[in-house]
């Protein structure tokens, strides 16, 4: 059973297995010298293995040496659930949340998470329980981001496109305790039910009801409407007693491997979403459409985060092209987020440009520069980032810099295909070889792995101590596993995940280069590249590709397309034409499908 509660966590010098540590001994920068926690962080939610990134340091300025007692007196967690109490008070009467007929204010919206918190603690939820979720984009989505902290609980957002048996597998390695159930998913969510194992006791579980879906199993314990209705509005939400508690319980899509339990603090919580809002030049009061799932990295920090500069969630439960568009022009929408196939999609539904520009945060993927020319040739002002589950949202940005204003459409585009640089909060982001550790050459050819560090990463992974001394080393480096390069001007570029480097002939050829010449192709809709195997050069380049509905080039042309455009050891060999490409609810092509495709080719 996972608990922890009022358990002390003694911080030491956690070291990662022999066998990584053998592979990896690097120290980019020198390591912070470790100094013993000032408080005490309780939790019913086991804490994971943490590294040094999650120490918070007792400060020495001189000879002046504060004791503990003087630091927790002057101390004040951080957590975004003070935006929610400021969003009241200096936007209370601007909308907060609309949704087909439904219209709130940020004085409204904090009345009702607070109702909806003290019905939680009623049900006798404590201080770092799992309270899950099952829904898409609606405004029960967005409250309960709020209210389940409020209620001193951990936020556990499960992804919508899972199946019966994932889903099951997440609530039972998460304990939760508590399940608020979209009507849309209510038969997903009792068959995950049943295959719970026998001695796990069965959460609560609340229905949030939609007319649009009709849900005929009357066997939920509560109903979410209701449990606003007999809240307190006067509760006395429960504060966390660090800022290192836990918020929230997120699980990778798993386009690699088994998704694993990533769990965020209220500290990096806080700082990802002020880290968002101020890279992105996010202004007081925007229109924000919600097309990025808020089961993923908690919508990017934003379903936080707008609330601290009284922004309008503009809730969206399907994201298709008609939809999209529609509430464009039909909210006067600013400011939205997606995954580089939904701007794939947007930019292949119309060729008309939009009424008014809209600033489009783009990230999950490394996106080609063909799709972000074109959208950007529809009004859609592009800004791309790069971030992980790991690091709660985006946390490297590709900042626009004014002599770039000049440059051509093309190049433009290239220079926006770039991730960018750290950002305020994670200022340290460095390539480097995978064995030695040392940075790699600022040449923008020389492949490495991307490190990051800085005060989003996660505290570490829930009940998994190796995996989390894996990746997060003593001295505050985070391994992402993703493959890179660093240009001259310090500007960093995804090339790919590790495991989709394939390497012909000795060659390293990156997966993401073939594929941005695929998309170039007039007739591709779709593109990824895996390796495969070959008895001659070790791999070759397997390409699968989804074709728009008015064009059918052949395999031969494709690969006369690639060999114009690129080396030869890069062109891929193989070309597989598919309806559609697998994908996570993320939009994350899920490339390990494709490997095992390839080996059977």
């Amino acid at each position: 059973m996972n608990t922890l509660s009022h358990t002390y966590l003694n911080m030491r010098n956690y070291s990662s297995s022999p066998s990584f540590h053998r592979f990896l001994p690097f120290l980019p920068c020198p390591p912070r010298p470790l100094k013993e926690r000032t408080s005490t962080i309780y939790a019913s939610l086991p804490l994971p293995h943490l590294s040094i990134n999650s120490t918070p340091l007792s400060p020495t300025h001189g000879n002046v040496q504060p004791t503990s007692a003087a630091i927790a007196d002057n101390q004040t967690s951080l957590s975004p659930m003070h935006f929610l109490e400021r969003a009241a008070v200096v936007y209370g009467d601007c909308p907060s949340i609309i949704y087909k007929d439904i219209t709130r204010t940020w004085s409204q919206t904090r009345t009702r998470c607070l109702k909806l918190a003290s019905s939680i603690a009623a049900l006798g939820i404590t201080r770092g329980d799992v309270v899950s979720v099952v829904a898409p984009n609606i405004p029960a989505m967005c409250e309960l981001h709020f209210a389940v902290p409020m209620a001193g609980a951990v936020l556990n957002t499960i992804n919508t496109r899972l199946d019966a048996n994932n889903i099951s597998n997440l609530l039972s390695h998460g304990n939760s305790k508590l399940v608020f159930v979209d009507s849309q998913f209510a038969s997903l969510v009792w068959d995950a039910i049943t295959l719970l194992p026998p001695h796990l006791r069965r959460p609560i579980l609340v229905h949030i009801e939609d007319q649009e879906y009709s849900c005929i199993d009357n066997s939920f314990d509560l109903d979410y409407e209701i449990m606003v209705q007999n809240g307190d509005a006067e509760f006395e939400w429960v504060r966390p007693r660090s800022e290192w508690d836990p918020i929230a319980l997120n699980y990778t899509s798993g386009t690699t491997a088994a998704p694993k339990g990533v769990v965020h603090s209220h500290r990096s919580a806080f700082l990802q979403s002020v880290n968002t809002l101020f890279e992105w030049s996010v202004p007081r009061r925007p229109v924000y459409l919600w097309t990025v799932p808020m089961f993923h990295c908690n919508g990017w920090s934003f379903a936080w985060g707008l609330a601290a500069v009284g922004g309008v969630n503009v809730c969206l439960r399907r994201v298709d092209a008609p939809s999209i568009y529609q509430s464009l022009e039909e909210h006067g929408v600013t400011h939205m987020s997606a995954a580089p196939v939904v701007l794939n999609m947007l930019s292949n539904y119309t060729g008309k440009t939009l009424t008014a520009p809209v600033h489009v945060l783009t990230g999950g993927a490394p996106p080609p520069a063909a799709v972000l020319g074109r959208a950007e040739s529809l009004g859609f002002i592009l800004t791309q980032g790069y971030g992980l589950t790991e690091t709660g949202g985006l946390v490297v940005m590709c900042t626009w810099k004014q002599e770039w204003e000049h440059l051509k459409g093309s190049e433009r585009a290239r220079l926006k295909a770039r991730q960018g640089v750290g950002s305020i909060c994670t200022t340290e982001v460095d390539v480097v070889d995978s064995y030695t550790g040392q940075s790699v050459a600022r040449d923008g050819k020389t492949i490495g792995e991307v490190v990051l560090r800085g005060g989003t990463l996660m505290l570490g992974y829930l009940n998994d101590e190796e995996g989390t001394s894996r990746c997060m080393k003593e001295n505050g480096w985070f391994w992402t596993g993703d493959m890179g390069v660093m240009h001259e001007d310090g500007y960093l570029e995804i090339k790919d995940r590790s495991k989709d480097i394939i390497i012909c002939g000795g060659e390293n050829v990156s997966s993401v280069e073939v594929e941005s010449v695929l998309y170039s192709h007039p007739a591709v809709h779709e593109a990824a590249v895996v390796a495969r195997p070959c008895k001659h050069w070790g791999e070759t380049a397997c390409a699968f590709v989804s074709l728009k509905a008015e064009k059918k080039p052949s395999e031969k042309e494709m690969r006369e397309f690639c060999k114009e455009r690129m080396p030869l050891f890069m062109v891929p060999r193989s070309v597989v034409f598919m309806p559609e490409l697998p994908k996570t609810s993320t939009g994350k092509i899920q490339k390990f499908l494709l490997r095992d495709m390839a080996k059977q080719i």
